[in-house]
């Protein structure tokens, strides 16, 4: 068995100060009495909470750390600071990003229907005539359209019976294929086909634009143009008429047409009565 003094010894050792043996020990010591009460239960009284107010001001402020003098050994500015004689390091440059430079819109152009008509270039005396076919087709003598561009050249005092100039223009030129064939490769190709055949010729006081197709491809014009004369480069003057199809339609513009031309009639006239 072990003896007291050695019980204790291992007790130190293990850091016990009080303990209690649950059955009682052979040649143990007797217990004292006062460690075998009940210890009362400590009871911690909470102080009460100041106001805020008044904890902010009894809160002490902290104190900033003592500044050490620049170049005072131990500091930081003097480990930074350049040694007497060593030369000084230069300063590290801050390299700044240029904005990147936006990147250019891709323009998307969407294909333009090529526009389809169908033209006849005539020579009347001193004028050319530039005139929409209705049907597509070259004038036929029978033509209600051929007959009324007979009755328009009588009553300017031109020669009712017109001579052809070149095969009639179809435009498109291509029923398919990667060629433009848009509003502006259809003018820049009337306006050279009849500049090319007005130069082969007698040259001419006026072209007539009789039809829409005629006014917009060759004389760059639109319909409040109609009636009145046009200056084209490349082709010269030009008269801009509504087209035979329209005329026969809408009776009233043939007075419209008489009063314009007694206005122009001089143009091919005047030679004559020189």
């Amino acid at each position: 068995m072990i003896e007291e003094a050695r019980r204790r010894a291992y007790l130190g050792a293990m850091q016990v100060a009080t303990w209690l043996p649950r059955v009682a020990l052979p040649f143990a010591a007797p217990s004292r009495p006062e460690l075998l009460e009940t210890p009362a239960p400590i009871v911690v009284e909470k102080a009460p909470l100041a106001p805020v107010a008044e904890v902010a001001r009894e809160a002490a402020p902290v104190a900033a750390p003592p500044a050490v003098p620049m170049g005072e050994p131990g500091s930081i500015a003097a480990r930074l600071l350049p040694k007497a004689g060593a030369p000084a390091k230069p300063a590290a440059t801050v390299k700044t990003e240029e904005p990147a430079e936006p990147e250019a819109e891709t323009v998307v152009r969407t294909p333009v229907a090529p526009p389809r008509f169908a033209l006849q270039l005539l020579r009347a005396g001193d004028c050319a005539l530039l005139v929409e076919l209705p049907t597509g087709e070259p004038l036929a003598s029978r033509d209600p359209a051929y007959l009324l561009l007979k009755d328009l050249l009588r009553a300017a005092g031109l020669p009712e019976s017109p001579q052809l100039l070149g095969e009639p223009v179809r435009w498109p030129l291509l029923a398919g294929g990667n060629m433009d064939q848009g509003p502006q490769a259809a003018r820049e190709f009337v306006q050279g086909f009849v500049a090319a055949r007005l130069e082969d010729g007698t040259p001419c006081r006026l072209l007539w634009l009789v039809g829409m197709p005629a006014v917009r491809y060759a004389g760059e014009a639109d319909e409040e143009s109609l009636l009145r004369e046009l200056q084209v480069e490349g082709l010269g003057v030009a008269w801009a008429l509504p087209g035979l199809e329209r005329l026969a339609e809408e009776p009233s513009l043939k007075a419209d047409l008489w009063r314009a031309m007694r206005r122009v009639r001089q143009r091919w006239t005047s030679q004559t009565t020189a």
